[in-house]
């Protein structure tokens, strides 16, 4: 079976609306199953010990090939979190995957022909890069008509830190000392209670904490610097507002009362077997050589904005805290191998679907791949070495090594 009727009879696709909310028809046969979300955003629930959606969700971006082309929530290089999915998104992901350079001019019509491989206008893509532009993604050089623009230094920075942060999660277990930073925080219910509370709750999530009960967050590791800082910024000024941050060791880490007890983790292991099933197939097609470039850019995206979300909600638990067996290495390994295997073609269409409007769009257009001590981003051009941007494989979080 092709990678593309894989997809189509995994269930009935539907040409969903553009921006309409809608599960992935790639999905379905995995529903139900759910994804911890850890302060990311906004509506945080104040009941439960950690807030849950529906994990595979997403918003209708375009079609391609018939099928409903759908992109996650989360974002990847943009300087602000954007509160859904959108073409803006889907434009932060493929120059963060496919592009390394601030040098390179990149025409608006190239931008338009891109995004037009996923279903979206033209008019979408302009909205896009205009939304980028605003919020410092990328910018305009010079004042020509039709614009070209050009990656900005952060955002180059940001991306690779993110792209690192992706493909080295779960390369190393994790150093384990047994500490964990707990946070304790009160804030005033009257004044401006609400909207600083909300705030620290979005940078604990941010920073991989997770509420243990009532005002108390953990996350495993023991740097506390990063969180104090945060404190800082959000609550100096805030009359009446207390917090500490502290270090603690736990007499019964995996115990209901225990700090391991504040992730859902039975959830999180059916979200990466979701993930295994999901793109099982498309392992199968690419192993016998059946998808080819076209498919191969939409198939690569596709995985990693499934791929992305775990290294942002998973706590990089010890394996003496996690339930056996725990699915990562394995989901990993599928997300590996098919981004590795795809990258070249992926980059081949970008290539082909860019030139016609950006003659030197191959000497600019490359792909982020795994390597075993890192990342490392293959030079545009054949024969030029590959550049690593990381020395090893730690995650971009504070807490993936628990430092």
């Amino acid at each position: 079976m092709s990678w593309s009727s894989a997809r189509a009879t995994r269930c009935t696709p539907r040409r969903a609306p553009i921006g309409q909310a809608c599960t992935p028809p790639w999905t379905s046969r995995c529903e139900p199953y759910q994804e911890i979300r850890r302060g990311r955003g906004e509506g945080i629930d104040e009941s439960p010990v950690t807030r849950r959606r529906h994990f595979g969700e997403g918003v209708v971006v375009g079609q391609a090939e018939g099928v409903s082309v759908v992109v996650s929530p989360d974002d990847v290089g943009v300087p602000r979190a954007q509160a859904g999915p959108t073409p803006q998104h889907l434009l932060t992901t493929l120059l963060g995957e496919y592009l390394d350079s601030s040098d390179a001019d990149l025409p608006s019509m190239a931008v338009v022909a891109i995004l037009g491989e996923f279903g979206i206008s033209e008019s979408s893509a302009r909205a896009a890069l205009s939304r980028l532009t605003k919020r410092g993604l990328i910018a305009v050089r010079g004042s020509g008509r039709p614009p070209v623009y050009h990656l900005t230094p952060a955002a180059i920075a940001r991306h690779r830190s993110r792209m690192d942060h992706f493909l080295s999660f779960g390369a190393r277990p994790p150093q384990w000392t047994g500490e964990w930073v707990t946070v304790s925080f009160s804030v005033p219910q009257s004044g401006q209670g609400q909207a600083p509370r909300h705030a620290v709750r979005k940078a604990l999530g941010s920073l991989g904490f997770a509420r243990l009960y009532d005002s108390v967050w953990i996350r495993p590791g023991s740097d506390s610097g990063p969180v104090t800082r945060a404190l800082h910024d959000v609550l100096d000024g805030v009359e009446g507002s207390r917090w500490s941050v502290t270090r603690a060791r736990f007499e019964e880490e995996a115990g209901p009362h225990g700090p391991a007890a504040a992730y859902d983790l039975a959830g999180l292991a059916a979200a990466y077997e979701a993930f295994i099933a999901r793109y099982s197939d498309l392992r199968v097609a690419v192993r016998n050589g059946e998808v080819d470039a076209a498919r191969a850019l939409v198939a690569r995206t596709s995985v990693m904005d499934s791929w992305r979300k775990f290294p942002d909600i998973d706590p990089n638990l010890p394996e003496h805290l996690l339930p056996k067996p725990w699915p990562c290495q394995e989901a990993r390994a599928l997300m590996l191998e098919i981004h590795s295997a795809l990258g070249s073609l992926a980059e081949a269409r970008l290539i082909q679907v860019a030139t016609p409007y950006w003659p030197d769009a191959a000497s600019w257009i490359t792909h982020f791949q795994a390597s075993e001590n890192g990342v490392s981003v293959p030079a545009a051009g054949d024969g030029r070495k590959k550049r690593a941007l990381t020395r090893t494989s730690r995650s971009a979080r504070p807490d993936s090594a628990y430092g």
